[in-house]
């Protein structure tokens, strides 16, 4: 026997069901999607190889660099997201534009990070090289939004 919060749920499903196919919206994709620019690929390459290379990281660090780096790289792929979204080049290159400071406010914390021994050899360079390959196809991606 169903309840009236089944009934309600049903009704609801219902309604929206109704809503897109006046709308026409069954087939409808969200084509300006930030996941197909290869800017924004390689920036998510970069920060899940941050999250990887920091999560041995002293404890004393886990609320201060740890965090930094990490919300620097999640900045990274935040700000193209968003500066996608936006129509007129001011306000993309904006946010496309605070990416390339997160990039290299990560860039900094990289460096301290492997002189303090945080990081070793091996992930140090495998990090500089997305940093290296990250910022390129960003200033490439900004000087495409002139056109």
């Amino acid at each position: 026997m169903k309840d009236e919060e089944d009934m309600e749920d049903e009704e609801d499903e219902e309604d929206e069901e109704d809503w897109l196919k006046k709308l026409n919206m069954n087939s409808v994709k969200y084509e300006n999607s930030f996941r197909q620019l290869i800017v924004w690929q390689e920036s998510k390459k970069l920060t899940l190889l941050v999250y990887e290379c920091t999560k041995d990281f002293p404890n004393e660090e886990k609320f201060a660099m740890v965090s930094q780096m990490r919300r620097a790289a999640y900045s990274i792929l935040a700000n193209i997201a968003e500066g996608n979204s936006k129509r007129h080049y001011k306000d993309r290159c904006r946010f496309f534009n605070i990416a390339v400071g997160s990039l290299n406010e990560l860039d900094c914390f990289i460096e301290i990070a492997h002189e303090l021994k945080y990081l070793n050899d091996e992930n140090n360079k495998k990090l500089l090289e997305y940093i290296n390959k990250t910022g390129h196809l960003l200033h490439k991606f900004i000087y495409s939004q002139k056109r």
